[in-house]
């Protein structure tokens, strides 16, 4: 287990797991494990205890999805990594048009390429879902299953007329599509399944459509001393890990620790060491949690508790909340033909939803962990004073698989409203123009 804490950054409980995707047994089974987020499973969930005959009845799911090799490479990648690199041959990617050969992606990462030093050796892209996340994502679909059907009976079989799969155009999101598909039902292996996905250059679910407006929001926002006072209290670290690591003058790297938390926690999940550069120097442990603690400090800032957050939340995944609103509503008015809509996105995704829900007025908001996950149940029932009418129904929110404060037992309506109240008029023109 590796803990993070830096005294300068405002006070929140910044440990977790970070090198492992199983949780040791002499913790918590929630705590927090950026490898492996807690989800919903059978031994630690239990149906709402304010109504009697509780009846499930509708369900939107999004996840994140599970672990991958760094998505953020250094200038001198190949020197800062094991000689044998990373290692992909444990795992097909299948892809392939119907019709034709089941082709499969094989990286090859020759060595004498001219440009070999800006990439690890071995056999694995950047950003690629490993055969360990794959795994995750199976035992997350098992523990999905045995909750909402086992238990609950909800779903009765794995079927494309009760569930509906959306995943952005990266493939390690629809791998893990798959891999929850498997963990639900091994016959799926034998099936073919449609994955939706929107073109991705306006995908709500990154969310990656442009809005201008929304980065003017974000840059002022990050110009102000309760941004800028935390990267010169840590000045001393972003100096030497800087200069370890060969990325002194790039402000990709200087401006936020976004892309030190991912190579660093990407290496550990995977059982790497931190990167140690040709003189032998190597990123410490303690560098490392600070790094961690770091970064849950600014996607807390960004996300949630700095000046105009909220509306650049809101520019940035309106349209994200526009489709779950119209889903519930058009569950509402009795047209909704699935069960379930399962979303498998990205800590883009799930840090935005977390904010516009309102996790992040119950706890600051951390940096959502591989696997995260967020659960909106729609219940219906009797009650203590009588019995509900139909469209008397209830919506509960379960985040890495315990319900959610203040969200635990929320009318549909309210529910919807919360959703639409995160939906500005004129999105398409705000983003262009700024203008409210």
């Amino acid at each position: 287990m590796l803990t993070a804490s830096v005294s300068t950054l405002p006070a929140f409980n910044s440990t977790g797991v970070y090198n492992t995707s199983i949780t040791p047994s002499y913790l918590p089974w929630n705590t927090y494990n950026y490898c492996n987020a807690p989800h919903v499973n059978t031994a630690h969930y239990s149906k709402p205890t304010n109504i009697s005959e509780a009846e499930l009845v509708y369900m939107n799911v999004m996840i994140r999805h599970h672990k991958r090799t760094p998505d953020n490479l250094y200038p001198d990648e190949n020197a800062l990594n094991p000689a044998d690199g990373w290692d992909c041959t444990n795992f097909l990617q299948m892809n392939y048009g119907a019709g034709g050969a089941p082709v499969f992606h094989k990286t090859d990462i020759p060595s004498w390429h001219p440009f070999l030093s800006q990439i690890w050796n071995g056999t694995c892209d950047s950003g690629q879902l490993t055969a360990g996340g794959l795994r995750d994502a199976v035992k997350h679909g098992q523990d999905f299953w045995s909750v909402y059907h086992n238990k609950l009976g909800f779903l009765d079989s794995v079927n494309t007329g009760d569930i509906l799969i959306r995943t952005s155009t990266e493939p390690r999101t629809f791998q893990v599509a798959s891999g929850l598909l498997f963990g639900m039902d091994p016959a799926t292996a034998y099936q073919t399944w449609p994955v939706t996905t929107q073109p991705d250059n306006i995908d709500s679910l990154p969310p990656n459509y442009s809005c201008d407006f929304a980065s003017d929001v974000r840059d002022a926002y990050q110009s102000v001393p309760a941004w800028t006072d935390h990267l010169v209290e840590n000045a001393d670290l972003q100096d030497r890990l800087s200069a370890m690591l060969g990325t002194t003058g790039l402000s990709a790297w200087s401006s936020w620790y976004d892309h030190f938390f991912d190579t660093f926690s990407s290496r550990t999940c995977h059982g790497h060491p931190l990167p140690c550069n040709a003189t032998g120097a190597c990123v410490s442990q303690e560098d490392a949690n600070r790094v961690f603690a770091l970064g849950d400090f600014e996607y807390n800032y960004i996300w949630n508790t700095a000046e105009n957050s909220t509306l650049y939340n809101q520019l940035t995944f309106s349209v994200m909340f526009q489709e779950l609103a119209m889903n519930f509503r058009s569950f509402q008015a009795g047209e909704e033909t699935r069960k379930l809509r399962f979303y498998v996105g990205h800590d883009g995704s799930m840090i935005r939803l977390a904010s516009g829900l309102g996790l992040g007025q119950v706890a600051p908001l951390r940096w959502p962990a591989l696997g995260s996950e967020i659960v909106m149940e729609v219940w219906q029932g009797s009650t203590q004073l009588g019995s509900l009418n139909t469209d008397e129904q209830y919506v509960r929110v379960m985040h890495e698989g315990s319900p959610v404060l203040g969200l635990q037992w929320l009318p549909l309506a309210d529910f919807v409203q919360l959703l639409e109240s995160n939906v500005p008029d004129n999105l398409f023109e705000t983003c262009q123009t700024g203008a409210a």
